[in-house]
């Protein structure tokens, strides 16, 4: 049995928005060359989630039909890109599930490396696993955590994982933010304005995802930081010691050129990076 890796993917929430779906749409496809093989998007309207993915590209996946469907002030979406296990739609993110305290729907960007540790554990327990994805392994420790409110559930489920990981969790009525301790795959929160006045949030693996829906870029989230987004607003915690680590290939390769990643422009980097390797190796 192999486990599915999230290693190159794309993710995105969006909070307090009129148009949720629709921003978490054109999010992932600004993004769409973090993952070609599946994408997905999960919305809630306070009262239930709503899911759909399929294999494909976003623009295949996803039309003006099955936008209406996705009703929702929330929402999390996700591109798939996989370096191991099957192309099934069951490897698809978001993860949706069904647990004692409601409805929760799951997208991940990361690398857990004591995955299969944690679900044979799981396994020996009874859990019974509906995909590949390391990403499941999370909904089953919140699920089976001890804590009375999701909140210390996902801390308590977050605390035993290792690796790299950006999480992004929608419940009916919140959305949580996590970045693991090392920072090492990126993720920017950013503000948008309803008709209203009102304001929203955005998180997304890429700038370049704010420049489609007129998102204005506010920080990237810490490494170790949780954000908790409420009727109330948002809220920060730190639940782990950062100590970052950032993957040098988002500058290299994966990242868009017009993408801002660890608080620095793509563009420049690979510009500064042509002018090094100029001087370090001289050609006429």
């Amino acid at each position: 049995m192999e486990t599915e890796w999230n290693e190159e993917c794309a993710v995105v929430g969006v909070y307090n928005a009129q148009n949720a779906a629709s921003i978490a749409y054109y999010s992932l496809f600004a993004m769409q060359h973090r993952g070609q093989e599946a994408s997905g998007i999960a919305t809630s309207n306070g009262e239930k989630i709503i899911t759909i993915k399929k294999n494909g590209l976003v623009t295949e996946v996803f039309c003006d039909e099955t936008l209406n469907k996705l009703k929702g002030f929330s929402a999390v979406g996700h591109n798939r890109y996989s370096t191991a296990g099957n192309d099934s739609i069951a490897d698809a993110q978001p993860l949706f599930a069904r647990y004692d305290l409601g409805e929760i729907a799951i997208v991940h960007n990361g690398n857990l490396t004591n995955a299969r540790q944690i679900r044979d554990e799981l396994i020996k327990e009874g859990a019974i696993f509906q995909s590949y994805m390391d990403t499941e392994n999370l909904i089953h420790l919140i699920a089976r955590a001890k804590q009375e409110n999701l909140i210390d559930r996902i801390k308590e489920a977050v605390l035993r994982l290792k690796g790299a990981f950006c999480f992004v969790i929608l419940s009916r009525k919140k959305m949580f933010v996590i970045r693991d301790r090392y920072g090492f795959r990126p993720l920017s929160l950013g503000e948008i304005v309803n008709s209203d006045g009102s304001k929203g949030y955005v998180v997304a693996s890429e700038t370049c995802a704010f420049d489609l829906v007129g998102a204005k870029y506010l920080r990237d989230v810490e490494p170790g930081e949780m954000l908790i987004f409420s009727k109330n607003g948002m809220e920060s915690q730190s639940i782990m010691l950062p100590n970052p680590h950032p993957c040098v290939f988002e500058y290299i390769y994966f990242a868009r050129p017009d993408s801002r990643v660890f608080g620095r422009l793509v563009y420049d980097i690979r510009k500064n990076m042509g002018e090094e390797l100029a001087r370090e190796n001289p050609v006429e």
